[in-house]
C-alpha cells in the first residue's frame, strides 16, 4: 500500500505484525551511489522523518533500518519499529522466529495518515 510518492520517491506500508515501511527511489537505480543528489537527499530526509515519527508514536524498543536489493535489485530502505517481544527479535524481520508476538502498540492507520501529512507538508 503506497502512503507517499512525489516525483524523487515513494514509500510502501509492508505488511507485517509490525510497524515497516520501504522507501524507493522512482527512478530504478540499482546502487544507492548511481542516486542523483536529490533522490539521496529526499531518500534519507524521508527516511529520518519516518524514524522520528515511529519513536514517538510507536514507542518501540529500537529501529532498524536496511537496504539489501538482493531479491528486489532497486535502491531502497526498510525502516522497522522493532520491540523486544516481537516474533523475530533480536534477530532481523528475515532470522528465525524467536516466539509468538502479541502486539501491544498504537494502531498504524492514524499513524500512516499522519505520516503523510506530514510528509505532504514536508516534501
Amino acid at each position: 500500500m503506497k502512503i507517499f510518492e512525489n516525483e524523487l520517491i515513494y514509500v510502501e506500508l509492508h505488511e507485517s505484525e509490525i510497524p515497516w515501511l520501504k522507501i524507493f527511489t522512482q527512478k530504478p537505480y540499482k546502487e544507492l551511489s548511481e542516486c542523483d543528489e536529490a533522490a539521496k537527499r529526499a531518500l534519507f530526509d524521508t527516511a529520518f522523518l519516518i524514524e522520528e515519527e515511529m519513536l514517538s508514536y510507536f514507542k518501540p524498543d529500537k529501529i532498524n533500518w536496511a537496504s539489501f536489493g538482493n531479491m528486489l535489485p532497486r535502491v531502497h530502505i526498510h525502516i522497522q519499529a522493532r520491540f523486544k517481544n516481537d516474533s523475530f527479535f533480536p534477530e532481523p524481520m528475515w532470522g528465525a522466529k524467536q516466539r509468538e508476538f502479541t502486539a501491544d502498540f498504537p494502531p498504524i492507520k492514524p499513524f500512516l495518515e499522519l505520516l503523510a501529512q506530514k510528509m505532504q507538508h514536508r516534501f
